[in-house]
Formats: C-alpha cells, structure tokens, sequence
C-alpha cells in the first residue's frame, strides 16, 4: 500500500481529501488527514460576528463532518517533515511515511510580529477579527462601545483573504449608522498598500467607496510598532494615526512546522509552483492554499479552484505524466459594502477585475465591480455552500477553476470587439 499524506484539515486540506478519496484506488492507497484541531470554522463567517449579522456558533461544526469513511484522521500537532526520508514527525513522536505529501497547513496572524501589539491591551483596545474568540470578543466589545476613533488597519501583505478588512470598514460604517451612533465614531483605513485594494482597477472602485462613507484613507503606512499608552500606531517614517478602538489584521504567517522542516520562506509560506501546485522543495510534495507562495489571494474560492487542479496534477505525477501547468490564479471574491449591499470581483494573475457579469454570460445573476442587493444575497448563500458543496469537494456548477472571460467587459488589443 502507498501513502496519500495530507497536512491540515481546514478548507484546502478536507477538500483534497474528499476529492481523492473519489479518485484513488483504495486497494492500493491509505489516504491520511493530519491536523491538531477539532472544529472545523468557517471563516469567512468570521467577519460577521463582530456586527452580530451571524452568530458564533454558526460558523463552526466537527472537522469529523467532513471527513469521508476512508480517510484516516489523527488529531496531532506536527512537529516537521523530513523531506529526504518522505517522513512526517508528529509531536506525540509517531512517525508517519508518505509517498505523496501535500501540505495544507494554512495561515495563521502573529501580532507578537508587531512591537506593542500583543500586550495587556490585546482583545481590550486592539482586537483582531481573523480568528474565532478575536471575532467574539470583538462583538462583545462593539455591543457597549461609545465611539470615537476607529482604526481599520492591515500589518502587512499578504493576508488571508485581502478583501476583509475594507469588508469591515464598510459594515462598520453601516453598524453604527444603524445604532444612530455614526456621527459619534471616526473611521479610518490603514493599509501598508498605495490604495484600497492590490489591484488598481477595483482599488479605484474601492477608494471612491470609502470617501462616499466618509471614511479615512491612510496608504503606504508600514506599520514599526504599536504605543499603547498613547493609542497610536506609528509607521517606520514616523507616521503617527490616533485610535481609540484598533481593529487590525497582524502579519500572517504559514505555520512554524514549515521552518522547522528547514523550508519556507521569511512568512513560513511553502515555495510552490503558481501553475502546478507542486512544491520546489521535492517532487512528491504539493502545497494548496494559504500554506503556498504563489502570488494568488488568500481566499477561499481560490483555494476551491486550486483542489480541482491539483488533484488532476497528483493523478497525473502518480501515473508517471507530466503535470499541467494550468492553475491561473484564479480568484472571486464578493465585498460586503454595508446596508444589505456587495461587490462582487473576479480576476487571475493577469487579469484585473471588471465589469460585467457572473457566471453566466448576459445573464448574470450578479454583477461585477458594482454594488447589488443580489451580490449581498449571494455572499450570504456562499455559507451554504461552503459547508454542503466546496468543503465536500463537490464540484459548483457555472464556476470554473480557470477565469473565464465570458461576460466580462475586457478591453483586448489588436482585437476589434470586446470578448463576449
């Protein structure tokens, strides 16, 4: 028998499990799951909590859940893998041997990156929404807050799901509108980048949201540390921003058992190809998801479209063939902007958001790069499918794994028409 070892049962790691589960023969191959872990959280669930739109036991179920009948799963943190002898050690001192490894360990924030930030005033003044108990606390925290300056701010790039911060400044501007409270509390957005967004087109878009919400931009901050004392955060120029209330997204880092294992890079993110998902550490190790370096979002509708290619590329390196270099960076993502209204986005590597609609050409039903009600709507159902279809690795209809042009409004060169 050979070995299928797949580290991390969050989003990437449970998906690659059902999908192989489907496609390898279990007459000749154990499929094994890795993962310290009990729950199973829904992440992007994580941004409502704070504004009380959903509940914190809505966005948590079993990791056993989702976990097909022939997958083992062991409930153990990993201490490192040692590529040379295809061995995984766990910290409990079991040994584990795999002839294919595919690292799904995701990303987690790490504020002790940030001087000042992880200290006594951590989930009391400063509080993060990346994580369940920062996004209940956050909660409890808005519920009896009586304004004054708050400060959205990202530590730096890349993070998890890149939209979720303007996400939040967005809803906050809604919530405390809703509490008759808005002209109590000053917004700011405090962003390392040179705009709203890491692409220009719906950074644009995006900027002109935050000035008709009032609210705050503050670019090119590279935040150096935080004064408590003082309530303020200050940049390596010397830049100061005041906060009364600091909402921050803190460095994301990959997991420490990447360093551990002698591979990485200075985040822990595991050097991978952007186009086969196979690692440059050895040929029999793949990576997927927020675990990789690739220059794609942090997101999960990428890491759904990554699974569907990557299980085609480990069936085709098990039977010897060369592996299709075709995973685009392909990314949608919708943006909540407040008062039961979305974004919906949809780009790759090369190509930027645009106008247009999704997924079916001429029909829709959501728009692109424009705020709707529907696109709202459809962020809500997502929920559904993500625990019914995408963590099962069923495959959603009308949503392909490479960027389709269809129905978007795309300006090409040399060509006397817009791609329909």
């Amino acid at each position: 028998m050979k070995n299928m070892l797949i580290l991390g049962a969050g989003t990437s790691g449970t998906m690659m499990a059902n999908h192989l589960n489907n496609r390898l023969s279990h007459d000749e191959w154990n499929i094994t799951l890795v993962d310290k872990e009990e729950t199973h959280y829904y992440q992007p669930g994580f941004l409502f909590i704070p504004f009380d739109i959903y509940k914190p036991k809505q966005v948590k179920k079993s990791i056993d859940k989702f976990i097909p009948n022939n997958v083992s799963l062991i409930r153990e943190k990993i201490n490192k893998i040692d590529k040379d002898q295809n061995k995984v050690f766990l910290q409990n001192g079991l040994e584990l041997n795999y002839d294919v490894l595919i690292i799904a360990t995701g990303t987690d924030i790490a504020p002790d990156e940030i001087e000042g930030m992880l200290g006594d005033k951590w989930q009391k003044d400063i509080f993060d929404f990346y994580t369940y108990e920062g996004a209940k606390n956050l909660r409890n925290k808005l519920a009896n807050w009586k304004g004054g300056k708050l400060v959205v701010h990202i530590c730096e790039m890349p993070i998890k799901c890149p939209v979720a911060p303007l996400e939040f400044a967005f809803l906050a501007d809604s919530f405390f509108i809703n509490k008759k409270m808005r002209d109590q509390v000053e917004i700011t957005f405090v962003t390392p980048m040179d705009g709203a967004f890491t692409k220009p087109k719906a950074s644009k878009e995006l900027g002109y949201l935050l000035e008709d919400k009032n609210i705050k931009l503050v670019p090119n901050f590279n935040i150096e540390r935080v004064d408590t004392e003082n309530k303020t955060i200050i940049d390596y120029g010397g830049q100061e921003v005041e906060y009364d209330l600091l909402v921050t997204v803190p460095t994301n880092k990959g997991d420490e058992m990447v360093a551990r294992s002698g591979f990485g890079d200075d985040l822990n993110f595991v050097p991978t190809n952007k186009g086969t998902l196979q690692t440059t550490v050895k040929d029999n190790i793949f990576a997927i998801g927020d675990a990789t370096n690739i220059p794609a979002s942090k997101a999960g509708s990428v890491a759904h479209f990554e699974a569907e290619i990557l299980t085609e590329n480990i069936m085709r390196y098990i039977k010897g063939e060369t592996l299709n270099e075709t995973f685009d960076g392909h990314a949608n993502c919708f943006i909540e902007t407040g008062h039961g209204k979305a974004l919906l986005i949809d780009f790759n590597y090369t190509q930027e958001p645009v106008t247009g609609v999704f997924p079916l050409p001429n029909v829709g039903p959501l728009s692109l790069l424009k705020e709707s009600h529907m696109n709202h709507m459809g962020k809500l159902a997502f929920k559904w499918i993500y625990w019914n279809m995408l963590i099962k690795g069923r495959h959603i209809p009308f949503v392909s794994s490479h960027m389709s042009k269809s129905g978007k409004d795309i300006e090409v060169k040399n060509e006397p028409e817009l791609i329909k």
